[in-house]
């Protein structure tokens, strides 16, 4: 029977982590700018284009549906062109892997950056992450997965609970359980403690999810404790540079190689800087 769950479970992964044809990110990331800002530590958000992306986006009601944690070059790990893995990340159907940088370049993506955290902790939550590399999906908790084949319209109260529900393996291995455990072995907090909410069921619900760390990749985009980093304007932006395609490029003065204003026209000196004592004067002039 468990060999029968396990194979089922392989099929309907593979299901879901087929990507969904037509996707186009309304914003793709700038790859130089995101290698030349992100650092170890950070959180990169992304907006998935397969199946189960689709499904978390609506049960989160987020625009991010996958999460994967930056912990630089990992030994060992690299692409066929050389390029060294630096994230890691938990897949349904793979478990926790490594990944290159560029394997996120023509996606949609978020940079979110733990504010204050020390080289050793930092250290410590991308050894972590690290050390999870090989943990993988327990597709025998079919149930886990079968629920996301299933498209009917969630309450918002229960959406949470959708994702949560069962609390199996595959679950609580999920890319942002994974991130959020890691930040938890240094105690550094993801969502503020609730300390009042419209009803007491409201307020129930949050603290379960909290406290059984079954975090979705919105949570770091909402957290207070995490800064949201804009890699196109980190070092500065200047919008007057830009070139649209529905007017001529802008005039050097106003692109900011010349000041606003036409350089101030010096008025002629009302005394003579000399006199002139050899030319003569003309007949009208004297008096």
């Amino acid at each position: 029977m468990g060999v029968v769950l396990d194979t089922v479970g392989k099929v309907i992964a593979g299901y879901l982590q087929k990507e969904v044809p037509g996707y186009e990110p309304f914003t793709p990331s700038d790859p130089e700018h995101l290698r030349g800002v992100i650092e170890q530590g950070d959180v990169l958000l992304v907006e998935g284009n397969n199946r189960v992306s689709g499904i978390i986006k609506y049960l989160t009601q987020s625009t991010w549906s996958h999460a994967a944690l930056y912990v630089g070059p990992i030994e060992g790990a690299q692409e066929v062109d050389g390029e060294p893995h630096v994230l890691i990340e938990a897949n349904i159907g793979e478990g926790v892997t490594s990944a290159a940088l560029s394997k996120y370049f023509p996606y949609h993506t978020r940079l979110c950056r733990p504010v204050g955290l020390s080289f050793e902790d930092r250290y410590t939550v991308c050894r972590y992450a690290i050390n999870r590399i090989g943990f993988g999906y327990d597709t025998k908790n079919i149930l886990d997965m079968m629920r996301y084949l299933i498209p009917l319209p969630i309450p918002q109260r229960w959406r949470r609970r959708m994702i949560a529900f069962g609390s199996g393996d595959p679950t609580k291995i999920i890319c942002s359980a994974l991130i959020a455990q890691a930040f938890d072995s240094v105690r550094y907090p993801i969502l503020p403690k609730i300390t009042r909410a419209g009803s007491k069921q409201a307020r129930r619900e949050i603290l379960h999810i909290r406290d059984s760390s079954l975090y979705m990749p919105r949570d770091f985009d909402i957290s207070p404790y995490f800064e949201i980093v804009k890699p196109t304007i980190v070092h500065g932006f200047d919008y007057t540079a830009l070139h649209w395609a529905d007017k001529q490029k802008p005039l050097r003065e106003v692109a900011g190689e010349f000041g606003p204003f036409p350089e101030t026209i010096r008025s002629p000196p009302l005394i003579p800087e000399a006199i002139d004592e050899t030319t003569p004067l003309r007949p009208e002039e004297v008096t």
